[in-house]
């Protein structure tokens, strides 16, 4: 269990020196009709309580595809993403879509769905649509382990509060986007890590192209993405982008060709559909 330990120890340390409170506005909003309202600190549980038993096991298992999803989902995946690069950290990190709490607030109804997920609904629409694969079957070992490992991430945290740092913090440009600058800003802040190319590298994934995320993920939208770089990127070094550079490296970013979604023509279907939604 030292393995994530560590990791719950360094973002604990992230947390406290960060000059950043976590405040966050959600991807999508949520339903009104939750049962606490009550607000609590970002305190991920320590490994020490992972039970020894086969739960235990799953906890852990989940963990591992979560952070090395090549390696422990891929027949599921289609394209060179594990879970971990968007949900920093094995999901510990409280500025890149944590999954600490998140299960309490599942089932809860979606827009882009239209109807009332499950948690392993939601888990499936990121195969499907951020890692451009497949859904697992419904008596999925790997999906029941996912789930184990994030229900777990909420001990503690009662159904229905509220999560400060659900999501990702929004930002806002205060001009017009500009793709060119933002072209520049990624030569010299992220090309190292991610290829001039965008095709990715030994240190960083890649952010378009046929091995990168779909339309119909949320970081294919311009605002998602620019709150995500600006929180994150480059890494170890969130929050040295201005808000106007986040966003003008997500439209570049964005601009550039990716992989479809098929069932983009389902989504939203009740209306509420974002303006910054790619299709």
């Amino acid at each position: 269990m030292i393995w994530l330990l560590s990791v719950i120890l360094g973002m604990a340390m992230l947390l406290s020196c960060s000059g950043e409170r976590a405040r966050v506005t959600m991807e999508e909003p949520r339903r009104t009709d939750q049962t606490g309202s009550a607000a609590i600190e970002f305190s991920p549980p320590s490994p020490e309580t992972i039970p020894g038993s086969q739960l235990g096991e799953q906890i852990r298992l989940g963990y591992e595809i979560v952070v090395n999803t090549q390696e422990y989902a891929r027949p599921y995946v289609g394209n060179r993403l594990n879970c971990t690069n968007c949900h920093l950290d094995g999901g510990l990190n409280p500025n890149a879509a944590s999954f600490v709490g998140l299960a309490a607030v599942y089932p809860e109804y979606r827009p882009r769905s239209g109807k009332v997920n499950t948690l392993a609904d939601r888990v499936n629409e990121c195969m499907e649509r951020s890692l451009n694969g497949r859904a697992f079957p419904a008596g999925s070992s790997k999906l029941q382990a996912i789930v184990a490992y994030i229900t777990w991430l909420a001990r503690g945290v009662p159904s229905g509060a509220t999560i400060p740092w659900r999501g990702l913090q929004r930002i806002e440009s205060r001009r017009p986007l500009n793709a060119e600058n933002g072209k520049n800003v990624f030569a010299g802040k992220c090309a190292f890590c991610h290829g001039f190319d965008g095709q990715g590298t030994m240190a960083g994934p890649p952010v378009w192209g046929p091995r990168s995320y779909t339309i119909g993920a949320g970081m294919a939208r311009v605002s998602v993405a620019a709150a995500f770089i600006k929180s994150n990127m480059p890494r170890s070094w969130g929050w040295s982008l201005s808000d106007d550079d986040a966003y003008d490296v997500a439209a570049y970013i964005n601009a550039q060709p990716r992989p479809d979604f098929p069932g983009k023509a389902n989504d939203w279907p009740k209306g509420g559909k974002p303006s910054d939604a790619p299709y």
